[in-house]
């Protein structure tokens, strides 16, 4: 099958829109429900998938593509809400890891149904089912 120019385009077009409605989508829902936008969100979903619920702050910073310092003030506000912590690195000084706590495991949790939610609604079909394919 060839790919036009034009082809590519529109499907980047479509892509962008349909990401932009759905980021939208979850700031609204998981603000309204949960208290948290989509960047936070994502932070407490690394941490609980990760091992011993920690992950490296600056690993963190690129598995939830943000920039050091923005996701330093992230993690400060979740912090001060009693989801996060910070801790040392035992084996680097300078390394500073990110912690869920117990809050931020059941903010998270609650969470959870929220985010699905709003994927399942706005996500195409075409898309929900190659990843269920794994294809």
């Amino acid at each position: 099958m060839s790919v036009t120019q034009d082809s590519v385009v529109t499907a980047w077009r479509e892509m962008a829109a349909c990401h932009a409605a759905a980021c939208a989508a979850l700031e609204r829902e998981l603000g309204e429900r949960h208290g948290l936008g989509v960047s936070d969100f994502e932070v407490l979903e690394r941490l609980a998938e990760s091992e011993g619920r920690k992950f490296r702050a600056q690993d963190l910073a690129e598995a939830v593509h943000l920039s050091q310092s923005a996701l330093s003030r992230l993690v400060d506000r979740l912090a001060r809400h009693g989801l996060v912590e910070r801790c040392g690195c035992d084996e680097d000084r300078r390394g500073i890891y990110v912690v869920l706590t117990e809050a931020g495991e059941r903010c998270h949790a609650e969470a959870v149904p929220t985010h699905r939610d709003v994927l399942a609604r706005l996500l195409p079909a075409s898309m929900l089912s190659a990843a269920s394919s794994g294809g």
